[in-house]
């Protein structure tokens, strides 16, 4: 929050004067109450539905623990600067935003990589292996989010050395940077990653409109609905992350508050439009969700197994 507007940058550090309230950090609060209850349905489905338990529901699983984590950390530090400041509070409450967007962001490279094995190994995705190397991308994922939180607190902030202070205080501008670059890393193996799976959905359902003498025109929607789906996820994420990545590299304490908000509350609607595209979507978990909807929820219910790519 701005102290009384007249902060330059995004203030995460607790304040022990009277805050007047400030209206975007109202918006950040109810973001984080919508992201919440959103990936709170989806966590409840998968991880008490003995049913999801393949590689790709843990791995939707992990995105929306992190995207919850996330809304969980908008609300906390609305709480804790508005009506607890604490400057230990403030430095757990940024690590918890840190770690879970982190996450997020990582778990979304990791369901990308999901979808490409998928593809590119049908024939021995579903295998010990796959459940190996999911649980070795969670451990990594979530290890290396948990690093980059506990950073802050830590010490690696800028509670004494305010020159020191990136867009988001307390965090250093060198730690900004990192987290900044890290994402456009994410972002590159994403975006090539994504290409490779196009290819191979051009040259699958050109090998099926063969086998099965499909019309031309069929295997072309069946082509553009895929890539067309693709381009969704891909621009969406792009879209709510990559302003603020590129302001977290060009700003600094002195940069105006308000360029920080309006490129940070479009990252948080990723973690609000993440179970839309990755869970709601999904054919097992709707069926599940009209089931509780329905007062029939049974955990053991049987569902056709589908594949990453298909999510």
């Amino acid at each position: 929050s701005a102290r009384n507007g007249s902060d330059s940058s995004l203030d995460l550090e607790s304040m022990v004067e009277p805050l007047t309230l400030n209206p975007w950090d109202v918006i950040l609060c109810i973001s984080g109450t919508i992201i919440s209850c959103e990936n709170a349905i989806v966590v409840v489905v998968i991880f008490y539905s003995p049913a999801f338990r393949a590689p790709m529901f843990l791995l939707i699983g992990s995105l929306a623990t992190a995207d919850l984590l996330a809304g969980l950390g908008l609300i906390l530090h609305f709480a804790f600067v508005y009506f607890i400041p604490s400057e230990a509070v403030s430095l757990l409450t940024v690590g918890l935003l840190v770690t879970s967007f982190t996450a997020s962001v990582s778990s979304l490279l990791t369901i990308t990589i999901d979808r490409y094995l998928s593809l590119y190994n049908a024939l021995t995705y579903y295998s010990e292996r796959t459940v190996t190397r999911t649980y070795i991308m969670l451990i990594l994922t979530w290890g290396a989010s948990i690093c980059y939180g506990l950073l802050p607190v830590m010490g690696w902030n800028c509670l004494k050395e305010p020159s020191a202070c990136s867009i988001v205080k307390p965090l250093m501008k060198n730690h900004l940077i990192i987290l900044s670059v890290s994402f456009f890393m994410v972002f590159a193996v994403m975006l090539q990653l994504y290409v490779q799976i196009c290819k191979l959905i051009c040259r699958h359902a050109h090998q099926i409109a063969i086998q099965r003498h499909f019309l031309a025109s069929s295997h072309y929607v069946t082509t553009r609905k895929g890539i067309s789906t693709l381009a969704i996820i891909l621009g969406t994420f792009a879209s709510c992350w990559l302003p603020f990545a590129i302001y977290c590299l060009l700003g600094d304490e002195s940069s105006p508050a308000l360029y920080t908000y309006l490129t940070l509350l479009p990252a948080t609607y990723n973690s609000m439009l993440n179970p839309i595209i990755y869970a709601f979507r999904n054919q097992e978990i709707q069926k599940v969700l009209w089931a509780v909807c329905c007062g029939c929820f049974s955990s053991t219910m049987p569902f056709r197994s589908r594949s990453p790519s298909d999510v």
